[in-house]
């Protein structure tokens, strides 16, 4: 998976999404260069899950299915 930023650059790259215990571990490289190991814990996906409302939560429930430009 990769994240791009407002100049259509590749930002990151994600190459493993693993669950360690109690957390989301996200690995990849930022920049395609600098490796990256992020952790979610159980509080910050319930936090992030509040800034969703109704329209965005529909909108990236039906994203996998979109055609890309």
């Amino acid at each position: 998976m990769r994240i791009f930023g407002a100049d259509n650059k590749e930002m990151i790259a994600i190459s493993a999404i693993e669950r360690e215990g109690r957390e989301l571990v996200l690995r990849g490289k930022i920049f395609g260069t600098m490796p990256m190991t992020a952790r979610l814990r159980p509080e910050e996906v319930r936090q992030a899950l509040k800034l969703l409302n109704w329209r965005t939560t529909l909108f990236l429930l039906s994203l996998p299915w979109r055609r890309a430009r």
